[in-house]
């Protein structure tokens, strides 16, 4: 009996192995366009019309946080939204540091974005999972995460979320990440679960790094702060992995 379930389990992984190795598809990440401040809208126009021109069949764009900078106006905010509407795919955000800056700002988010701060979709058999990261300090986005995870079971994920969980060099010196035991529990999590990668922004740089057996992919800005090029991502699924190429957009 326990060599049949043996042989059953081995058969399933089989199974979800070559789902995976089936699966390829591109998907765009936008990080820190920051609207409201400097020229950050009309750099954001460049950012969508370069990615409805790609030769690439899209499968969604996320934008990982910072949409805003510290807006208060509705005018500006819907500005904002009017402009990722002109994307000719379905567009996902996830709410970074300076957006929480706004009044009211889950219930406005919740409004105009009703997928709340924490959610998640399936492309191609993957589970994208899209969370608030800046309120991990609570601790209730990491049981949302894992009730969320176990729901995927075997399925692959890839989790978007803004505030990377490493230390921050800049200025010649390392500053504080996550703290330790919240980022100790972070990364016990992922690493339980079919977690094919996490996407975030914040440090306005273009870095990678590993969180246990699961990488970290930080993308570069749209806003230009500390002599930064406007950039976006373009992400491909194949095979079970992740690659990326950066994209820079022309002043």
């Amino acid at each position: 009996m326990r060599k049949i379930i043996g042989i059953a389990i081995l058969l399933l992984i089989s199974l979800i192995s070559c789902a995976e190795e089936d699966t390829q598809f591109y998907f765009i990440q936008i990080t820190d366009t920051h609207i409201g401040d400097g020229d950050y809208l009309a750099r954001t126009e460049k950012v969508v019309d370069a990615i409805n021109n790609l030769p690439f069949n899209i499968s969604c764009v996320v934008h990982t946080g910072d949409i805003y900078y510290n807006v208060t106006s509705k005018e500006i905010f819907n500005k904002g939204l009017n402009e990722f509407e002109k994307l000719n795919y379905p567009v996902h955000f996830v709410p970074g540091n300076h957006d929480k800056l706004l009044n009211n700002f889950v219930e406005v988010y919740d409004n105009y974005i009703p997928e709340g701060v924490h959610y998640y979709k399936e492309y191609n058999g993957v589970f994208f999972i899209f969370l608030y990261s800046e309120q991990i300090l609570t601790e209730e986005p990491l049981e949302w995460l894992e009730s969320v995870l176990r729901t995927c079971g075997n399925s692959p994920v890839i989790i978007f979320h803004h505030t990377p969980c490493v230390d921050d060099f800049y200025n010649n010196k390392m500053h504080d990440g996550w703290p330790e035991y919240i980022k100790d529990k972070w990364i016990n999590v992922l690493n339980r679960y079919n977690v094919k990668a996490v996407i975030a922004g914040h440090f306005h740089r273009d870095e990678q790094h590993w969180l246990g057996r699961v990488p970290l992919y930080i993308c570069p800005p749209v806003a230009t702060y500390y002599g930064r090029q406007t950039a976006f991502r373009i992400y491909e699924y194949s095979n079970g992995l992740l690659s990326y190429r950066t994209q820079y957009v022309a002043e």
